[in-house]
């Protein structure tokens, strides 16, 4: 009774600026196992993957690349993924078909084909624990929690590690209107969660914050109904039945379902952004997200960005940070690569950056940069 009495509701506010803004790339996940964007298409084409090459879906993807693409396996040659995912999109939005084959309306199946079979491959390393994003987090909890992070990860290894600092020390804020934060009687079975900008029950010997984890390329772990526009977080379940396009879940005795929106019984769709050199960023969900970010980076010191190459496909990631960056804020960039091309992706953000040739591993695990990074005291010497 008496720690029941020390527990009290109260507001979890965000300082007005915030000392460091991570943005993650790919790389942060490669040591866990993840592929990188460009280890995908070899998957998909290579055969070594059953539940692609066996199914429809996968069939049907394989057949129109192709059709429409050459590549060599033995020489690891191939196309790139925006390549082909810009080839479908042009047909897409002038609501052109491609031959009799390939309509517009057949396009448009196989470009979301593509898309599952994508949340597939990624989820394939997905499910287990993360040593480094663990660490991550511990550095993060010991020298300062006034941080964000915008992540173009689909995967949740981030959030599985998150656990670390659950409820006593922080709550994560994905910045968007879950459909979990609804206490209504229809998302009993699938879990409510708790929504950081209400107010949270806050023990004895805690001391939580809210830290946006916002997830630009949408995430693994989000299913979207788009009857009415809402989105479900299911923590662990990110599987996906490449036999019959659904998203699923698992019971407690490993029974399996299909997910459908428990508003209005239509089926979830997947919610992550495909590499592309036409992107779409017209799902609100995106929207709201892209806005978030933008709104970070106005009000950041520091923003660091770690396994990520600024690539020239993603045009709206440069075109988000030339507009938001101001010329004050320091960038320092964390990437195992040095090529001449990366830095100057990044010198036509800003001059005022730091190159850091490290993995995201040995980030996390050098103490000593991580704290200069996370309090800026001593302040990185600049590149």
């Amino acid at each position: 009774m008496g720690d029941m009495l020390l527990d009290q509701e109260k507001f979890l506010y965000y300082p007005p600026y915030r000392d460091v803004v991570f943005m993650m790339g790919a790389g942060t996940s490669r040591p866990d196992g993840v592929p990188l964007q460009r280890d995908i298409l070899p998957k998909i084409l290579s055969g070594e993957v059953n539940e692609i090459s066996s199914s429809e879906i996968g069939k049907t993807v394989v057949e129109f690349i192709n059709d429409n693409f050459v590549y060599d396996i033995s020489t690891n040659q191939y196309p790139r993924l925006e390549a082909i995912f810009g080839f479908i999109d042009y047909f897409i939005q002038n609501d052109e078909s491609l031959s009799a084959k390939y309509s517009n309306a057949q396009i448009r199946v196989i470009k979301e084909y593509l898309i599952k079979i994508i949340h597939y491959i990624v989820d394939l390393r997905t499910d287990k624990e993360s040593k480094y994003y663990h660490l991550f987090w511990e550095r993060i909890n010991k020298y300062n929690r006034n941080i964000s992070i915008i992540s173009l990860n689909y995967d949740t290894l981030l959030e599985q590690a998150f656990n670390l600092l659950f409820k006593k020390f922080g709550y994560l804020d994905f910045c968007i209107p879950l459909m979990n934060y609804d206490k209504r009687k229809e998302m009993k079975a699938f879990g409510y969660w708790v929504n950081p900008r209400e107010p949270v029950t806050v023990g004895e010997n805690e001391d939580p914050v809210p830290i946006k984890l916002i997830k630009i390329h949408g995430s693994l772990n989000w299913k979207y109904c788009n009857c009415c526009n809402q989105t479900l977080l299911t923590t662990w379940d990110r599987k996906i039945d490449l036999q019959k396009g659904k998203l699923v879940g698992y019971t407690y005795d490993k029974k399996v379902y299909e997910y459908q929106c428990p508003l209005d019984g239509t089926d979830f769709q997947t919610l992550i952004m495909p590499p592309s050199y036409v992107k779409s960023l017209t799902n609100p969900v995106i929207s709201q997200l892209i806005s978030e970010a933008a709104r970070e980076i106005r009000s950041t010191n520091r923003i660091v960005f770690i396994g990520y190459s600024l690539s020239d496909a993603d045009v709206h990631i440069k075109a988000l940070l030339k507009k938001q960056i101001d010329e004050n804020v320091e960038i320092v960039v964390i990437n195992t690569r040095g090529e001449e091309k990366i830095r100057w992706h990044y010198e036509s953000l800003s001059k005022k950056i730091k190159f850091i040739q490290k993995s995201f591993e040995d980030l996390v695990e050098d103490e000593s940069l991580m704290q200069q990074i996370l309090t800026q005291d001593p302040p990185l010497e600049l590149y």
